[in-house]
């Protein structure tokens, strides 16, 4: 009877050696480039007035109530044969509170769209995010880390570079024209740097 007992706890040791040895085996390096990961330059930032009047080109500072900018986009990839891509992405994002801000906490969202480049979207999502303004503090700036995005190929000989990941903030058509003027407004503007 011990006999079986020991023959059954070889084979599964056996076992989790060949899934080990499949863990541990070098995987080929990626065939092509992992897919381009930016921020949309039209949506990349929100600005947030408190009047209507500011969108239609009386723009003032002292109207600012939430902003928000897309700093950096990073990511990495793997994939190899036939496999789908898997990628990380890690936003770098900044947030101010303005004159005309009311609270101390505001919720913007934002989106990552993964497209054919240059073409169709292929996938969207959008994400909340919740920043807390601390006492007396009119900026904060987070990482947001999205572990996992798959992104099917075709066949094996579909590379990243085919693709793109894109990254901004959902913005009412007017936060658009607005963004699209080039405007800016920024807390340190005429300050002297070291």
């Amino acid at each position: 009877m011990r006999q079986p007992i020991a023959l059954l706890l070889m084979s599964f040791s056996l076992a989790g050696c060949q899934v080990a040895e499949r863990v541990f085996e070098e995987v080929p390096d990626n065939p092509g480039a992992c897919p381009s990961a930016l921020s949309l330059y039209d949506a990349h930032r929100s600005v947030e007035f408190a009047s209507q009047a500011s969108y239609e080109g009386g723009a003032l500072y002292s109207d600012v109530t939430f902003t928000g900018e897309v700093l950096a986009v990073r990511s990495l990839c793997r994939y190899y044969e036939d496999r789908p891509i898997l990628a990380n992405l890690e936003i770098d994002m900044g947030f101010g509170r303005g004159p005309a801000a009311v609270g101390d906490t505001h919720t913007y969202r934002y989106f990552i769209a993964v497209t054919r480049r240059d073409t169709v979207v292929i996938h969207r999502e959008t994400f909340p995010i919740t920043v807390r303004f601390p006492a007396g503090e009119d900026r904060v700036f987070l990482q947001e880390t999205i572990d996992q995005i798959t992104i099917p190929r075709a066949n094996e000989d579909i590379a990243g570079d085919n693709f793109e990941i894109i990254v901004g903030f959902e913005l009412t058509p007017d936060q658009v024209a607005w963004n699209r003027t080039g405007q800016r407004f920024r807390a340190n503007a005429g300050s002297e740097t070291n």
